[in-house]
């Protein structure tokens, strides 16, 4: 498999809940108004130590995107996605940005967000930005 480097962040940093590897920081959230099938889901306009999984097309509830999962490099664990096509025009500022499910990552203090009743059952999206 090789070596596997890992980029460590400084400040304030999302991490993987399941091993803390670090994925972004909170000065790079465009939008924390997200919805993942778990709850809260933000918006990042960079982060890292992710592998990209194979693109599809999913139907949001803001319309037809093309997306990729993202893994933890540090455990394989799904942590978001990413949009790499909106077909919506209004959409177009989500494209080359990630999403990360605040239910898989700890925050910035060390806490984990735990699903409550608010969980969506179908697609994920934001309704607004």
């Amino acid at each position: 498999m090789g070596r596997l480097f890992v980029i460590t962040l400084e400040g304030k940093i999302y991490g993987c809940k399941h091993c803390r590897t670090h994925l972004a920081l909170s000065e790079d959230i465009v939008s924390k108004s997200f919805q993942s099938r778990h709850g809260k889901a933000y918006l990042f306009n960079k982060i890292v130590n992710v592998t990209v999984g194979e693109r599809e097309e999913r139907m949001m509830m803001t319309g037809l995107h093309t997306v990729a999962d993202i893994f933890c490099v540090g455990c394989g664990s799904i942590v978001g996605w990413k949009y790499e096509f909106a077909h919506d025009k209004s959409q177009k500022y989500k494209e080359g940005k990630s999403v990360l499910e605040r239910f898989k990552i700890s925050g910035p203090d060390g806490s984990s967000y735990w699903a409550g009743h608010e969980v969506l059952a179908g697609g994920s999206d934001a309704d607004d930005v």
